[in-house]
């Protein structure tokens, strides 16, 4: 419970600071939950996919067609954190940069404990027809950082096994989408990939949904000081991936589903260990429909992971051909194992199942709210959740489904100008987290 009051405290202080808008909190959120480098889908991507085509009361607009952008958003925020300092930073956001879908997300912080970052990304550039390209680099130092490592990232380790020490982090990495001719791509081409609305049609990938193939070169580095855990401190590879994208919306679906398979492979080349992974994830919505006049709408949402690495065995003994930490398997953070730190459990192999109840309540006031009616805020979300899963040094569904850990949580969430913010609660068994973050989990 002290947990949760200084969380809530903070954020108090944080709004009544000034500096922060919900589009700067969003940024803010981000950098806070920037060093834990993973596999899961890149939060600030998904925000700017969702707010290029959004436009808020504060942006700045060119009229000048001839323009390489068409709107502008610069806006300075700041937080507070244990972990990270008191922190100030700006982002900006261009849309339209080059070209009418695309856009451009720079982000920067520094905080009075000596810790930054900085992050650029561009997204939903179309290179032709069907071929789309994301990219982004990412740079932190952090000072008096908490790290779980080795052993005490297993799943039967303990919470009060972790290191506090200074890191530096980087990463860098391109997506090349290319949008298969089938379902809503034989239609609408590479652009039916950032379309945020869809009409679900059917459970055939050939007639309905977005179906693509995505190649994900990356580059990733990991440096902690006074670090008695050794690991490779960088590591660079390629993901494949197949996707298969079959949701009525991006923001706030309510039926449909979305199919994920990927495999990573690090060569030996340039990596002190080739190592290999995979990760399959599946989610499936089902629209309950309304509840009298209290709810206007109920969603329940199941979201399904398991990730494993064929490469582990591989190799000689104390040489084994296994991921670093920060870029193999893991559990905690935003999106699976909500209760617990990102990265908090490392393995072989991992499970996950989530379980989400959305409602969208008929009474909405957000909007006649101070700084809410400043923008756009056509809907709120109530939701409780659970997430259920864990990580093994074995890939063995009877093991994987044995001794699990398990979070629970409430959240509320709203759009703001197009983007999805949430406030969440999680508890497990070793701590309660209070996180406010973009976009749903899944």
């Amino acid at each position: 419970m002290n947990g949760l009051m200084k969380q809530m405290n903070t954020l108090t202080k944080i709004l009544k600071w000034g500096l922060l808008s919900f589009s700067g909190l969003s940024f803010a959120t981000i950098a806070e939950t920037m060093p834990v480098i993973s596999h899961e889908d890149d939060p600030a991507s998904q925000t700017v996919n969702d707010a290029v085509t959004n436009t808020s009361k504060l942006d700045e607009k060119k009229e000048d067609s001839s323009s390489w952008y068409s709107e502008f958003k610069v806006v300075p925020f700041g937080f507070l954190s244990d972990t990270i300092g008191n922190s100030i930073g700006a982002a900006g956001l261009v849309k339209g940069a080059g070209q009418p879908q695309a856009a451009l997300l720079g982000a920067a912080f520094i905080s009075d404990k000596g810790s930054f970052m900085t992050y650029l990304g561009g997204y939903n550039y179309q290179l032709s027809e069907r071929w789309l390209v994301n990219f982004d680099a990412y740079s932190a130092q952090f000072k008096d950082y908490e790290y779980y490592l080795g052993p005490n990232t297993r799943n039967d380790s303990k919470f009060e096994d972790s290191i506090i020490t200074d890191g530096q982090e980087s990463r860098l990495q391109t997506a090349f989408r290319y949008v298969l001719p089938i379902g809503l791509g034989s239609e609408k081409g590479g652009s039916a990939g950032y379309m945020s609305t869809r009409e679900v049609t059917s459970w055939n990938p050939l007639e309905s949904g977005v179906s693509s193939l995505s190649v994900k070169p990356f580059f990733k580095s990991r440096h902690l000081d006074n670090n008695v855990y050794d690991e490779p401190e960088s590591t660079w590879g390629v993901e494949l991936k197949a996707d298969w994208d079959n949701r009525d919306n991006l923001r706030n679906t309510t039926t449909g589903s979305r199919t994920q398979l990927s495999l990573t492979h690090a060569p030996d080349t340039g990596n002190e260990n080739p190592w290999t992974t995979w990760e399959f994830q599946n989610s499936h919505y089902f629209d309950l429909g309304p509840l009298a006049d209290i709810f206007n709408k109920q969603v329940v949402a199941f979201d399904f992971y398991t990730a494993g690495t064929p490469s582990w065995d591989s190799g000689t003994d104390g040489n084994e051909h296994r991921p670093p930490e920060y870029a193999g398997v893991r559990l905690g953070g935003l999106f699976r194992q909500r209760a617990f730190s990102g990265g908090r459990f490392t393995g072989r192999a991992a499970i996950n199942y989530s379980l989400e109840y959305r409602v969208m309540p008929d009474w909405q006031p957000l909007q006649n709210w101070p700084i809410f009616d400043l923008y756009k805020v056509p809907w709120w979300q109530w939701v409780v959740f659970t997430d259920v899963g864990r990580v093994a040094d074995e890939y063995k569904l009877s093991t994987l489904n044995q001794d699990m850990q398990v979070s629970v949580g409430g959240a509320i969430r709203f759009q703001v100008e197009g983007v999805v913010v949430r406030t969440e609660m999680a508890w497990g068994d070793e701590e309660s987290v209070f996180r406010v973050m973009v976009n749903q989990p899944f």
